[in-house]
């Protein structure tokens, strides 16, 4: 591990993609737009705002194109939609002026892949590959995510080559971004930051991601490892909302608000103006009827008193 943090981080806020799919309430599309407006208002530069999927199998993000239309957030904001497959792709560019990059994923874990988009890794792959051309080819940012990248709930912990062995693969392809999601948050802070230093080592010139949960308390820790690892670029969820459906109780990623505060405490620059997120983060809660998990929505951001 690196004995000098990065000084600067970025961080894409997934919640509107990530956060509102796992809701079990209907939100409305208005709310999902004031909410995505009020996080580009926060200093957030990379917002991940929808997904081009199946109405039937997540009715959450079947509004994706009136979302796209309806946002406005600052012009150096970068918005991202996640795409699972080909014909989401062929969706998602109807809506080709309103979004800056594309996002691809598979698992690393062969029975997650399966139950979660129902191919195996192979097939998925071959997907992708037809994907990161048609993305890059329409001047779009390509970036990828691999999910269960530490553990998974089924095969239990996913071997390290594995995905790093897919992670070279997708930049093969072209993505400029490789995310690595504790999909269900099964890493723990010694692995995670053996796990990025070699992921930033086979991976030269590719934009390394950290994707943590918090569903077992441990996602805060995860990422400091990851960082002090050399890792500088970061995903997370307002209000800490969201998770995986497959399994059921793999919920929360590590909340947006509370990473910033941490990153902030230590020195590390975001860009983000910590208590617009909050406000951010609250007005979800609000929406949501119900309290959110995050510890900033509760407590507020650090002040320190100078005085005497």
């Amino acid at each position: 591990m690196t004995t000098t943090l990065p000084t600067r981080v970025h961080i894409r806020e997934v919640g509107p993609r990530d956060g509102f799919q796992n809701e079990p309430e209907h939100i409305p599309t208005a709310a999902k737009i004031s909410l995505i407006n009020a996080l580009g208002r926060s200093g957030l530069k990379r917002l991940e705002v929808a997904s081009f999927v199946r109405a039937d199998v997540i009715p959450q993000l079947a509004d994706a194109g009136e979302v796209l239309t309806g946002i406005e957030v600052p012009d150096d904001v970068s918005l991202l939609v996640l795409i699972p497959n080909s014909k989401g792709l062929n969706s998602s560019l109807a809506y080709r002026q309103h979004f800056h990059e594309v996002g691809i994923f598979v698992s690393g874990s062969e029975t997650h892949n399966k139950k979660n988009v129902n191919r195996t890794i192979a097939d998925t792959m071959a997907d992708n590959v037809v994907m990161a051309k048609r993305i890059t080819a329409e001047g779009l940012r390509c970036g990828a995510v691999i999910a269960t990248s530490f553990g998974c709930p089924f095969e239990g912990k996913v071997d390290m080559d594995r995905v790093l062995d897919l992670a070279e693969q997708f930049a093969a392809m072209g993505a400029s971004e490789v995310g690595f999601g504790d999909t269900t948050g099964m890493c723990n802070p010694a692995y995670a930051g053996d796990f990025f230093a070699a992921a930033i080592e086979r991976l030269p010139g590719v934009e390394v991601t950290a994707h943590f949960h918090n569903t077992r308390g441990q996602g805060l820790a995860n990422a400091y490892a990851a960082l002090a690892a050399g890792c500088d670029s970061f995903e997370s969820s307002f209000g800490e909302l969201g998770g995986c459906p497959v399994p059921k109780g793999s919920t929360g990623n590590i909340a947006t608000e509370d990473l910033v505060g941490m990153f902030h405490e230590m020195g590390v620059a975001t860009g983000v103006d910590l208590p617009q997120l909050i406000a951010a983060a609250r007005e979800a809660q609000q929406t949501l009827g119900r309290q959110l998990t995050s510890h900033s929505i509760i407590a507020g951001p650090v002040v320190w008193n100078t005085a005497g």
